[in-house]
């Protein structure tokens, strides 16, 4: 497995992790912010997807922050339908996706910018899988109070260590994740 296929699994996992607790929840809950100062699902999705977009597009020639972005806007309070979310969602991953492809590990040390700031390919990749990982948890986080006592647990639940450790089939969160999508 290369460097590049190691970090796309990533990507993967985490794009599955959101979508897999985002099912979870009521369409009326993928809007709703817990207070005036947080961000509700939407604007999340909205802001993952926004940064993908502009980060990766154009990677390896244009700076990663794009005239064209309005990052303030991707925070603005919106009602979505889950087609309109789920959409929104997946422009930002098929950008991130298609940049993917077209780089080897010999890329990882060629240079691109981010607001001007030179850096190289892997800790762009870097900087982006943890700021996407980061806005997940926030995801699954925000899913699971609005599931409340209907929540599948994405990973081992709790009281289950013990089990798990015995037979610890599922031991790549990954895999635990496909097996959700399976049921």
């Amino acid at each position: 497995m290369t460097i590049i296929e190691s970090i796309r699994g990533e990507y993967e996992r985490y794009q599955r992790l959101a979508e897999s607790a985002m099912a979870q929840v009521e369409e009326p809950q993928l809007s709703a912010a817990p207070s005036a100062e947080s961000n509700s699902i939407a604007m999340i999705c909205w802001h993952v997807s926004g940064n993908l977009k502009s980060r990766f597009k154009d990677f390896l020639t244009t700076d990663g922050e794009k005239p064209w972005r309005n990052r303030e806007e991707e925070f603005d309070t919106r009602t979505v339908t889950r087609a309109g979310l789920l959409a929104k969602w997946k422009d930002g991953w098929t950008t991130l996706f298609a940049a993917l492809g077209e780089l080897s590990d010999d890329s990882l040390t060629k240079e691109v910018t981010i607001r001007g700031q030179a850096v190289s390919v892997m800790e762009a990749l870097h900087r982006s899988l943890a700021h996407t990982s980061y806005h997940v948890g926030q995801i699954v986080y925000l899913a699971k109070e609005g599931a409340g006592a209907g929540w599948t647990s994405l990973s081992i639940p709790k009281g289950q260590s013990a089990a798990f450790n015995q037979n610890p089939s599922g031991q790549k969160p990954h895999e635990h994740v496909a097996r959700l999508e399976r049921k």
